[in-house]
């Protein structure tokens, strides 16, 4: 579950994107209630690869994975960044409990209500497990951690998350998170990888008009939020892949020259006609990439693991020496 922004506790870093000369909006606007509903319905066509590949990995992989977890260490601290629903988590926690490895699961979310739900569903679900859920900066909370108990601690961060920032906020992010790490902690991050241009295009332009609509709703949440007056019919929704960098982009196009009140705010912003309003990046990797990434932000590689056409994978990362 994704925490909702509320656009007008962002007036000026919406706007600001907006009147830019390259126009963009934060796909951390994605979520309202309806975004979070269309998400859903991404996540569940045949097109959209990325989360059945995590599971597939998770359920073929899981006894050598929760093995690495705990390898010369008796008890451990399982630390989820984002962690949403833990749809792909609960198979490796329920192989923990089987395997009766001494572990705690800890959520880590800036989202109260996202928390305290999946809290409440893995409760229901693992009576037995020890959850110790945390609200805030992922960088914090993971130093905090470190201070207060001495287990290892395993840092999740799945679902390829990472990919939706370029290549130098990647590897600041990881250097921050190295930074609040233990050198004895490990580090699990899901990366979606290169693969046929097509599958890639038919996941971000599906033919049910998912992601099309999940982009578009963009617009009815500052025509509802801003008092915006977006007329959705004059403007499309364009992705775009280069094979050669592994970068996919969504953008909303202006089909006309156009201007747009934002009455709420008092400001009127204009379009040419075909200019873009850029909403999603989605960087896909190599393992060369991966590796490079790692040794950038001070870790190194322990092992890595794929679904079985190679989509996705999950690699295990430790602080370098």
């Amino acid at each position: 579950m994704q925490k909702t922004l509320q656009l007008t506790d962002m007036v000026p870093e919406v706007v600001e994107g907006l009147k830019a000369s390259n126009k963009s909006i934060s796909s951390k606007f994605f979520y309202d209630a309806e975004g979070s509903r269309i998400f859903q319905e991404i996540m569940r066509m045949p097109e959209y690869y990325p989360t059945v590949c995590e599971a597939e990995i998770f359920e073929t992989h899981k006894r050598r994975i929760g093995s690495l977890f705990c390898r010369d260490c008796c008890s451990v601290d399982l630390v989820e960044l984002g962690a949403g629903d833990g749809l792909k988590t609960r198979i490796l926690i329920r192989d923990l409990l089987e395997e009766k490895i001494n572990f705690r699961y800890i959520p880590v979310d800036i989202s109260q209500e996202a928390v305290t739900q999946l809290a409440g569903s893995m409760k229901q679900q693992f009576p037995g497990l020890a959850i110790e859920t945390r609200i805030g900066d992922y960088f914090h909370m993971i130093g905090d951690l470190s201070r207060e108990y001495p287990n290892r601690k395993v840092v999740m961060f799945l679902g390829s998350n990472l990919g939706n920032s370029n290549l130098d906020q990647s590897i600041s992010f990881l250097e921050q998170l190295n930074r609040a790490m233990s050198d004895d902690d490990l580090f699990f991050i899901g990366l979606d990888l290169k693969k046929d241009p097509e599958v890639i295009r038919n996941a971000y332009d599906d033919p049910h008009g998912y992601t099309r609509n999940f982009n578009l709703n963009l617009l009815k949440r500052m025509n509802r939020e801003l008092g915006a007056d977006f007329n959705l019919d004059h403007f499309m929704h364009v992705p775009y892949y280069d094979p050669e960098t592994g970068t996919a982009k969504s953008f909303l196009v202006s089909t006309r020259d156009q201007s747009v009140r934002l009455a709420n705010v008092d400001d009127t912003i204009h379009f040419r006609k075909w200019e873009t309003i850029y909403t999603e990046m989605s960087q896909k990797y190599d393992m060369e990439m991966i590796r490079e990434m790692a040794e950038a932000s001070g870790f190194r590689v322990v092992e890595s693991f794929f679904d079985g056409n190679e989509y996705f994978v999950n690699s295990l990362w430790k602080k370098q020496a």
